[in-house]
C-alpha cells in the first residue's frame, strides 16, 4: 500500500502528518508499528520527526475530527500543542474542512483549534491539572514545587498536567542549562510513572521567558507547546509571571495567555515543509 503524507513543523518541532480520512488505514489506525516509527523518525534513515500525527474521523458527533500522536519512539501521547497548530492547518491545506474553529478528539478529551486570519493558529490546551494523580506524579499531596532526588543531587520543580505530565526547572541561562544530563535524568524519574517533559525556564521579565524542553519520548526538541504553556502556569502559580506571557524556544516564538480561569490559550505559527508517500509494507 502506498500512503502519502506532508512533513510540517511548528517552530523546528517537526511531524509526519498522515491523513487517515480520505486513505484507508488498518484497525487500529496506525499505519506503522512501534519499530517502523522508530525507522521512519530517523533523521538520517528516515523521514525524520520528532512526531507522527494521524487525522482520523471523529467518533463522536460533536467533534470535527480525531487528533491522534505517537512519539518517534513509537509510544502515543495524549497531547501535543504544536502538533495541534499544525494539525488544523494540515485538514484546512488538504480540504478536509474549511471551519476557522476546528474541534478535535484527543486521548485526554476534546480541544478547539482556531485559526486566525493571518494564519496563525490558536489552540485552547485546556485548564492545568495540579493534583499529583492527574499529572501523574507520586508525592505526598499537591504543592508549588516538589524536590526530585536524583543521584546525589536534588532538584526543586513545579509539575502539571496539561494532558501530558509536565515539570520545569527555573534557571539562570538556557543556553548553558544542563538539558543533555538533566533532562533524561528526570524524564524517567521514578515519581512520574508515565514519565514526564522536562522543561529549563528563564524568567527574563513577568511576560516574557526562554525556555528548553526535553521530550518524554524524542530528547530535546526545538519547541514543545504543551511545554511552554506549562512552564507559564506554573510560574504564574509561583508569582513570578503575568496572564499573557512570550515564549521564546530553539525554534521561535510562542504567545501563551491564562488568566486563572477556563483553558490556556497557545498561539504560533505552523509550516508546510513538502509532500510524499511511502510504500507500506506491514502494520
Amino acid at each position: 500500500m502506498n500512503l502519502r503524507f506532508t512533513k510540517m513543523h511548528g517552530l523546528g518541532n517537526d511531524f509526519m502528518v498522515i491523513d487517515g480520512i480520505s486513505q484507508s488505514l488498518p484497525e487500529t489506525g496506525v499505519p506503522f508499528s512501534a519499530d517502523e516509527i522508530r525507522r521512519l523518525g530517523d533523521r538520517h534513515f528516515g523521514v525524520g520527526f520528532d512526531q507522527l500525527l494521524i487525522v482520523q474521523p471523529a467518533r463522536s458527533a460533536d467533534a470535527d475530527f480525531r487528533y491522534r500522536i505517537l512519539n518517534a519512539d513509537g509510544s502515543e501521547v495524549s497531547q501535543c500543542g504544536n502538533g495541534a497548530r499544525c494539525f488544523a492547518r494540515f485538514v484546512r491545506d488538504h480540504g478536509l474542512t474549511d471551519k476557522a474553529e476546528i474541534v478535535v478528539e484527543t486521548a485526554d478529551g476534546q480541544m478547539t483549534l482556531t485559526v486566525t486570519d493571518d494564519e496563525q493558529v490558536t489552540v485552547d490546551m485546556g485548564a492545568p491539572r495540579w493534583a499529583p494523580e492527574a499529572i501523574p506524579l507520586i508525592a505526598k499531596g499537591e504543592q508549588d514545587t516538589y524536590f526530585l532526588v536524583a543521584g546525589n543531587n536534588a532538584y526543586e520543580v513545579g509539575a502539571v498536567g496539561l494532558g501530558n505530565p509536565h515539570c520545569t526547572l527555573l534557571v539562570e541561562n538556557v543556553d548553558t542549562a544542563p538539558v543533555d544530563t538533566v533532562g533524561p535524568l528526570l524524564e524517567s524519574h521514578e515519581q512520574f510513572p508515565e514519565r514526564v517533559n522536562v522543561a529549563f525556564m528563564q524568567i527574563v521579565s513577568r511576560n516574557e521567558i526562554r525556555l528548553r524542553v526535553y521530550e518524554r519520548g524524542a530528547g530535546e526538541t526545538l519547541a514543545c507547546g504543551s511545554g511552554a504553556c506549562a512552564a507559564v502556569v506554573i510560574g504564574q502559580r509561583r508569582g513570578f509571571l503575568d496572564q499573557d506571557v512570550t515564549v521564546h524556544l530553539p525554534g521561535g516564538t510562542l504567545q501563551i495567555r491564562y488568566t486563572g480561569q477556563g483553558g490556556i490559550r497557545m498561539t504560533g505559527p505552523a509550516s508546510h515543509v513538502y509532500d510524499g508517500s511511502i510504500d507500506v509494507t506491514s502494520a
